[in-house]
């Protein structure tokens, strides 16, 4: 049988398992969190400023570890790597159950996000290197265990720390991404292990120069800004918002949560379908910056008002994200093109990304109201449609830089 045709699981059932595992480590951290901070705050004092820290803390670490994998998996190969990051997973998540102040708690999750920026980088590499011949299949799975782990956190969160503790909420994650270093574990002492080298990709310094001058690219970072930016903040923020401005309690909140994550598994399995003309791109950042601006505005003017409504069309702008990632190759040529405004996108969107908690929290505690940073956020649908228009047209980032050179 060609590898074309090769059974999903025939010789390589530990990397897949290990793939979905690993997939589904990688937002429990952070949805995990924001549902049980008023329990924690009740037992250790949490700085309000500290708050924010803690949920810019994700995407600055992914930016960073973004750029930092590739060097270290060159030097020491995926599975070493990956297991390393697993490990510090399990470390960070139980220090967090462990914690004994805000700042321990913030050093804890440092190196729990920082993990998970490092598995972020890894497991597309991983996927085409056990599964060259089903990219795509195991692809979807793997995103669709991501989008699971976004929402089931926050509907456990607060029943298992009102049951015993935040801390054991905390330990019950540390024991998933436990579980998720068995596979990797299993394939590296494998007597008979051999396969080929597969390591991230790394863009082509000229179209990556171009990317800092391109409207194109810009416009794309800014897309992918506005989803992360609404996104975090709401992890981080959301329970406080509903329990101050609509009196929702901590397990509702939590429940509310889950249902703003859940809105984006039935886009991220849309959007990419949808994505391929001009014309349907610009009505689905028209969706995204309407339902941004409708979900805040509700929450805004009559948070107590069919609040589950609000919230659900809020989650819907962050249709966004899998939208700019689409676009990454319809607004490339080549493979080259590709890794070089991805990464300019992630790498630059994910330092805006991270100013969005800190923001929110920073407005919160200057005004003493949820008001002033319900309004930053319902304003971003305006970035949002003006970056849209941009990256809706087709044009290429090959086709910028060789117009540039023409000059």
């Amino acid at each position: 049988m060609s590898p074309e045709t090769a059974p999903l699981w025939r010789g390589r059932t530990l990397a897949l398992l290990g793939i979905l595992l690993v997939a589904f480590n990688l937002r429990t951290a952070v949805a995990s969190l924001s549902p049980i901070l008023g329990l924690i705050e009740a037992d250790m004092s949490v700085p309000t400023a500290l708050v924010g820290l803690l949920g810019m803390l994700p995407p600055l670490c992914y930016a960073v570890f973004g750029i930092a994998t590739p060097v270290l998996t060159r030097r020491a190969g995926l599975e070493p790597v990956l297991v390393g990051a697993l490990i510090a997973l399990v470390v960070g998540s139980a220090g967090r159950g462990l914690a004994g102040s805000g700042w321990w708690l913030f050093a804890a999750s440092t190196v729990t996000f920082a993990a998970v920026g490092v598995g972020n980088v890894l497991l597309p590499p991983l996927v085409k290197r056990y599964f060259p011949d089903r990219i795509g299949l195991v692809t979807s799975l793997y995103v669709t265990a991501l989008s699971v782990s976004t929402f089931v956190p926050p509907l456990v969160a607060v029943p298992v720390s009102e049951a015993a503790g935040w801390r054991t909420s905390f330990e019950v994650w540390a024991a998933v991404a436990l579980a998720s270093i068995v596979p990797w574990m299993a394939l590296l002492l494998h007597p008979r292990r051999a396969a080929p080298a597969a390591l991230p990709e790394e863009a082509e310094p000229g179209l990556l120069r171009h990317a800092f001058r391109s409207p194109l690219a810009w416009a794309l970072a800014a897309v992918f800004s506005v989803a992360g930016f609404n996104a975090y903040a709401v992890f981080a923020w959301l329970p406080s918002m509903l329990a101050d401005t609509a009196g929702t309690s901590a397990a509702a909140a939590g429940v509310l949560l889950a249902l703003y994550a859940a809105m984006g598994l039935p886009v991220s399995l849309v959007v990419p379908v949808l994505a391929t003309r001009p014309a349907t791109v610009r009505v689905m950042v028209a969706i995204a910056a309407a339902t941004i601006a409708a979900g805040w505005t509700g929450l805004l003017v009559a948070p107590a008002a069919a609040t589950w409504l609000w919230v659900a069309l809020a989650g819907i702008g962050p249709l966004l994200f899998p939208l700019s990632l689409v676009l990454v190759n319809l607004r490339t040529r080549t493979h080259a093109g590709a890794v070089a405004l991805s990464g300019f996108m992630q790498s630059v969107g994910y330092v805006i990304v991270a100013l969005g908690p800190i923001a929110v929290g920073l407005l919160h505690e200057a005004t003493g109201t949820w008001a002033v940073p319900m309004a930053l956020l319902l304003a971003t649908a305006v970035p949002a449609l003006a970056a849209g228009l941009v990256v809706s047209r087709a044009r290429f980032l090959e086709d910028e830089r060789a117009a540039v050179r023409g000059r």
